[in-house]
């Protein structure tokens, strides 16, 4: 009898072993599991509807390739049961990631991030067909000028008044998202470039600093340049001479342009045309940046009346008529 009860302890004691270490391996396997990348030869987006259970996601995640051996994904949120509680949202899963890694992302909730960069010396016009084709985004037909009546600018002028930038937005946010947040630092950056500026310039507004710094901008190819393309602007002004600028001729044409102005453009009457017109454009004609903005509020200290392109971005500067057609001759007619 002892015997027998001996062989049945021994067996017993065996058995539990044989399951110890077999759910050590099991263990271990699960834990190693955890720390495996996934199975991705490049980044895919990953999206958790609402309402999704951790089942249904993990079957989901399966039928991407992204891992396998579900019985262990399951037992691995057993060992850590705070694994298991998902957020909904788009994400975006890559190679890199080990399965804990991606489980923490859909825990914490780090959907994906877009971003988008609204270039400085573009129009609204510009802007529009950027975001218009955004991904993750939803456009509105409007939506530049409900930013304006929902910060109280009932002037249905949206050009110039948005800051570029780059900018971030989730998966499904409106447009109105970035262009709300354009709008507040167009406007903390005019305020500081108005604030900031030297009282001797010719500008009324910072409205009218914004026109000019857009026309700036619209003129500026090396960035140091900005102030003595300002000071010949503003001493422009001063004189009452025409500011005589290309770009104004060109948002004036819209749709006409086609990359060149004749001389018939130069001498058409329009509302923006700075050969014809007297004084800053009704508008801005662009987006200026805050280099820009403040290159307009405080101008060079110099006597430029004149500048001309020398075909790589940058310009020369002239005090008279006569030494400027000497550089117009020399840059652009090759004389």
């Amino acid at each position: 009898m002892k015997k027998l009860i001996k062989c049945v302890l021994i067996a017993l004691f065996s058995l539990l072993t044989l399951s110890a270490i077999g759910l050590y391996w099991v263990y271990q396997s699960v834990v190693s599991y955890g720390q495996m990348p996934l199975k991705l030869e490049a980044p895919v987006e990953f999206e958790v509807a609402r309402g999704t259970s951790f089942s249904q996601m993990a079957n989901t995640l399966a039928q991407t390739g992204a891992v396998d051996e579900l019985w262990k994904l399951k037992l691995l949120v057993k060992l850590r049961p705070e694994l298991a509680k998902i957020r909904s949202g788009l994400y975006q899963i890559s190679p890199n990631d080990t399965v804990v890694e991606l489980l923490e992302k859909l825990r914490q909730g780090k959907e994906m991030v877009f971003t988008v960069t609204l270039v400085e010396g573009q129009s609204i016009k510009e802007w529009r067909e950027q975001l218009k084709q955004l991904p993750r985004l939803k456009w509105k037909e409007g939506a530049f000028l409900e930013v304006l009546e929902d910060n109280g600018d009932k002037s249905k002028l949206p050009e110039g008044k948005f800051y570029p930038d780059t900018y971030h937005y989730g998966n499904g946010d409106s447009v109105k998202v970035i262009l709300q947040q354009s709008y507040q630092k167009m406007q903390q950056e005019l305020d500081r470039a108005w604030q900031e500026r030297d009282q001797s310039i010719p500008l009324k507004s910072p409205y009218e600093l914004l026109t000019m710094a857009s026309i700036i901008e619209k003129e500026t190819g090396k960035a140091s340049e900005r102030p003595w393309i300002s000071a010949v602007f503003t001493n422009r002004l001063r004189k009452g001479m025409r500011l005589q600028t290309d770009p104004t001729v060109i948002y004036g044409m819209g749709e006409r342009y086609q990359g060149n102005i004749t001389r018939k453009d130069l001498r058409e009457q329009t509302p923006y045309n700075t050969y014809r017109i007297h004084g800053l454009t009704p508008t801005p004609i662009a987006a200026p940046s805050g280099a820009s903005l403040m290159a307009a509020a405080r101008p060079a200290d110099v006597d430029y009346l004149y500048f001309v392109s020398k075909n790589d971005g940058s310009h020369i500067f002239s005090k008279t008529l006569t030494e400027h057609n000497r550089a117009v001759d020399k840059y652009q007619r090759n004389r």
